[in-house]
């Protein structure tokens, strides 16, 4: 709720039945500041009255055509509509007494203190829906956002609704119900064609997300209290990451691959670290070459950060004859939700039996030695 303009005037009009000889009533305000809108609006509120036998002023027209020629209705010393019937002149008495109500609250509303004003807004937001808020949220935070980022904002989303509903008011939102909310994403279904619960990894995730959009709503103000900081997460189970031996990785590098960029990628990352996203909008505009030394200068995708990093001659040589500046290095890497079936049956020509992901090259644990890493 924003202040209402000091000059605004109530007033009763008349509208044309398109199919009957009556006349509805209703209460015109302008101008009046209304949520969400930039400009003074105009608003209408009809009374659920009709009427038949208003009296038309002959000296004041209203809108006119060439074909016809409208007049503005008779009023009193009071402003009140003149009927010829006496029902009928009851419901105008009766609409200027409720155009009096809506007066008296436009011209008080220049009275309210700040504080009355402030508290009005707040009630105004806790009536507002969160599910709503959550979409805009993950739209403005996450629009150019990695994919996987965005589908478990969906998700988030998609359970929330299973929770709740389609509508879950900020006023409704406390202790109890995030407490509520985390317990039910413990046991809650997989998403798409997968069957059972989704891990407590998984549940853990999720609940950050909701927690994140609490602490936005905090920020935005529609919550009075940082809720995200009350409220504990969800403790992940330890999970044992696969990695790759130098022995494994030299056998990567010596078995073919179906797409010959996956198979340099993978060995680029493995030896500089770097994850995939990286690697995938990685030009040649920042790679430099100082002495016999090159080097990566780029901003990191995930953290945003600048990277300033020494690669070896081996890792330099996978990124194949370089090309225009603005061209990009690993050129038609899939994307991560493209990568697992190519991946994986690289992996299993190479004889080795572990389940890994392009994320798991990463973190191979001799990826400090980059340096000086050769494979045969």
């Amino acid at each position: 709720m924003r202040k209402e303009l000091d000059n605004t005037k109530a007033t009763v009009r008349l509208r044309k039945s398109a199919y009957r000889k009556e006349w509805y009533l209703y209460i015109e305000s302008y101008p009046v500041r209304v949520a969400g809108k930039d400009t003074p609006q105009r608003v209408r509120e009809y009374l659920n009255r009709t009427i038949t036998t208003p009296i038309w002023d002959k000296s004041r027209t209203a809108r006119t055509t060439e074909a016809t020629q409208t007049f503005k209705p008779k009023r009193d010393l009071n402003g009140i509509i003149l009927c010829k019937s006496e029902i009928d002149q009851e419901a105008c008495i009766y609409a200027d007494s409720v155009r009096k109500l809506r007066q008296r609250e436009y011209d008080n509303a220049s009275l309210y203190s700040d504080t009355e004003i402030a508290q009005a807004e707040q009630k105004e937001r806790l009536q507002q829906n969160f599910i709503k808020y959550f979409d805009k949220v993950a739209d403005k935070r996450h629009r150019n956002s990695s994919v996987s980022i965005q589908t478990n904002w969906e998700r988030v989303h998609v359970l929330l609704k299973m929770f709740a509903g389609d509508t879950l008011l900020f006023s409704q939102i406390d202790n109890r119900l995030a407490e509520d909310f985390k317990f039910f994403l413990l046991s809650a279904p997989c998403g798409g064609s997968k069957k059972g619960t989704i891990s407590r990894n998984t549940a853990s995730t999720y609940f950050s997300i909701f927690k994140a959009a609490l602490k936005q709503a905090f920020i935005d103000g529609y919550l009075t209290i940082d809720l995200s900081a009350k409220i504990k997460g969800i403790q992940e189970q330890e999970s044992r990451r696969e990695y790759l031996t130098l022995d494994e990785l030299n056998k990567l590098a010596n078995t073919p691959c179906e797409r010959d960029v996956l198979k340099r990628a993978a060995l680029f990352s493995a030896l500089t670290g770097l994850r995939h996203c990286d690697i995938q909008k990685l030009k040649w505009n920042e790679i430099a070459i100082e002495g016999n030394q090159a080097k990566l200068l780029f901003t990191q995708k995930k953290t945003k950060g600048v990277e300033y990093m020494p690669i070896s001659e081996q890792a330099f040589k996978l990124c194949g004859e370089p090309r225009q500046s603005e061209q990009l290095v690993f050129e038609g890497l899939p994307n991560p939700s493209w990568i697992s079936r190519p991946l994986r049956a690289w992996i299993e020509k190479a004889g080795i039996q572990k389940h890994l992901s392009f994320h798991c090259l990463k973190h191979r644990k001799f990826r400090k030695y980059q340096l000086t890493n050769r494979l045969v």
